[in-house]
């Protein structure tokens, strides 16, 4: 067996194992690679091994490995959004998770309008109030949560975060369990299901999934080190 399937073997054992600590099935978590960095024929590799999902952070390099990859593949931006990047974003991806503000959402909405498109959206949340990260505060996000949920051509998903770096785990579930809360927060605002909860990466998908993740974006425990793989024509540092 080689490596990247030993990988996703191993990814899957353990979060069908993280379900069942949680007494769930299954079925409701899904695994989207990350794959930034890595070459189409990465990507190529693990759709072979049934991996059907995939997240890239930037959309240009998204915009350029799409088309060197199997069509059946869904494809999310899980990246800071720039709003001079909607009009690509809405057209190359199949859900946007890094809405991280309401005037970004409208710019969505926007360019959606003109483009006749719908478009599953997460949005972002800060929820450790980190400097470095993006993201709604959990209170801006429950004052403005109704006006993103009004607009027609988005459709709202659900909530994902980045938690704080840690080589334990465990100190990171407070984070986990607070999105998962203000999920539900967001639901009795809405009077509406928000299906999706996007957490948990490399070091941490077991105890985001114990708290109610349904979606965990895994990078270097399927694929490895990141490769750096450049579109072509792309400049240095591009």
């Amino acid at each position: 067996m080689n490596e990247l399937a030993a990988n996703l073997e191993r990814i899957r054992q353990n979060m069908a194992a993280a379900c069942v600590r949680a007494g769930r099935e299954p079925s409701t978590v899904q695994l989207m690679a990350v794959s930034k960095g890595q070459p189409p024929e990465a990507v190529c590799a693990a759709a072979a091994l049934g991996v059907e999902l995939f997240g890239e952070n930037k959309v240009q390099e998204g915009k350029a490995k799409r088309p060197l990859c199997p069509g059946r593949l869904r494809w999310h931006l899980i990246g800071h959004l720039q709003s001079n990047k909607c009009r690509d974003a809405l057209q190359f991806f199949d859900c946007l998770q890094g809405v991280d503000r309401l005037a970004l959402a409208q710019e969505l909405q926007r360019w959606a309008e003109k483009l006749a498109l719908r478009k599953p959206i997460l949005l972002e949340v800060n929820v450790a109030g980190e400097a470095s990260k993006y993201g709604f505060s959990p209170e801006r996000l429950l004052a403005e949560v109704k006006a993103i949920n009004a607009l027609p051509r988005l459709e709202l998903r659900g909530l994902m975060t980045l938690a704080p770096w840690t080589p334990e785990p465990e100190k990171v579930r407070p984070v986990f369990r607070r999105l998962r809360e203000l999920k539900e927060e967001c639901e009795q605002l809405l009077g509406a299901p928000l299906p999706e909860l996007s957490m948990g990466m490399s070091g941490d998908y077991e105890v985001a999934i114990e708290e109610g993740a349904t979606l965990v974006r895994i990078g270097t425990a399927l694929f490895g080190p990141r490769q750096n793989w450049k579109r072509p024509g792309a400049a240095a540092g591009d």
